[in-house]
C-alpha cells in the first residue's frame, strides 16, 4: 500500500433514475461541467478513489450545505432543475455526501496508521472555452495548463511535497511545449475535500488540488485527445514514486 492516494470525485456522469425527468439540463450540458477522463489520468496510481455520480446530483467538493445545486448561482448560472427540488431528493443526495466523507476518513485513517503520513492528489479539470467552441479561450495568464491549489493547507509545512510536484509537472511537455504549471491562479484549492483532509489530518495529511485545463479534450463536444491524455496519465503515474521518496525524506 502506497502513502499516495489519487481521487477523481467529479469524474461521474451517472444520476439517480428518479432525477432524470426533472433535470432542466441536457446530458451534454451536464457533461461540460463535469470532469470526464480524470479517472483515466489516475488509473496507474495504486490507491485511487473514483466517484461515478454526477456533481449535478451531489457535489462532493462542496460543503454539505451547498452540495446540491438549487440555484443558478451555485452552478455557473445554469438552471439545473425544471422546478424546485423536493426535500426528499435533496436529503437522499446529502446522505451520499455524508457516506462519502465517512468512507474517506476511515480510508485515510488506515493509510495514516500504516505509513504515518500521506499525500492525496485531488484531480480535477476545468473549462477554458466558456464563451463558445469558436470563441477565443481564456487568456493563458489566467488559465495555466495545470493549476495547483494549496490554500487550505499549511503551505510551509508541506513545501517539501508541493514544490517537487510542481517541478515534476513543469518538466513535462505536450506537443513540444513545457506545461504551464502555477499555484492558486485559476483556483485556490478551496474545495471541500482538501479542506476536510487538512482539518482531520492537520499534521499527517497533505491534500493537493490538481486542476488540469481541458487541453486533453474538446469541452464542447466531449471528444478526448487520447495522445494528450496518455501523456498526462504518465505524468501522474511517475509523480507517485517521487512523492513517496519526498514523504520518506521529510516526515
Amino acid at each position: 500500500m502506497s502513502p499516495v492516494v489519487a481521487t477523481a470525485i467529479h469524474e461521474g456522469h451517472q444520476t439517480r433514475e428518479e432525477l432524470h425527468a426533472i433535470y432542466a439540463l441536457t446530458e451534454d450540458e451536464r457533461l461540460r461541467e463535469e470532469d470526464p477522463f480524470t479517472e483515466f489520468m489516475i488509473r496507474d496510481v495504486p490507491n485511487r478513489i473514483v466517484f461515478h455520480r454526477s456533481r449535478f446530483e451531489v457535489d462532493l467538493n462542496r460543503s454539505r450545505g451547498g452540495a446540491v445545486y438549487l440555484r443558478p448561482e451555485q452552478a455557473w448560472g445554469l438552471n439545473v432543475w425544471r422546478a424546485d427540488l423536493d426535500a426528499r431528493h435533496v436529503e437522499t443526495s446529502l446522505q451520499v455526501h455524508d457516506d462519502y466523507y465517512a468512507m474517506l476518513f476511515n480510508y485515510l485513517k488506515g493509510v495514516e496508521d500504516r505509513h504515518g503520513c500521506f499525500v492525496v492528489l485531488d484531480i480535477h479539470s476545468y473549462n477554458h472555452r466558456r464563451e463558445g467552441p469558436l470563441e477565443a479561450p481564456t487568456d493563458q495568464a489566467r488559465a495555466p495548463d495545470i493549476n495547483i491549489g494549496t490554500s487550505s493547507m499549511d503551505r510551509a509545512r508541506w513545501s517539501y511535497i508541493v514544490d517537487p510536484l510542481i517541478e515534476h509537472l513543469s518538466a513535462c511537455e505536450i506537443d513540444g511545449r513545457a506545461l504551464d504549471v502555477r499555484e492558486n491562479v485559476a483556483f485556490q484549492g478551496k474545495g471541500e475535500q482538501t479542506r476536510f483532509i487538512h482539518e482531520h489530518f492537520p499534521v499527517t495529511g497533505c491534500a493537493i488540488a490538481v486542476e488540469f485545463k481541458k487541453i486533453f479534450m474538446d469541452e464542447w463536444t466531449g471528444k478526448p485527445n487520447l495522445d494528450v491524455l496518455t501523456k498526462l496519465r504518465g505524468m501522474v503515474a511517475t509523480a507517485v514514486p517521487m512523492l513517496e521518496r519526498a514523504l520518506r525524506s521529510g516526515f
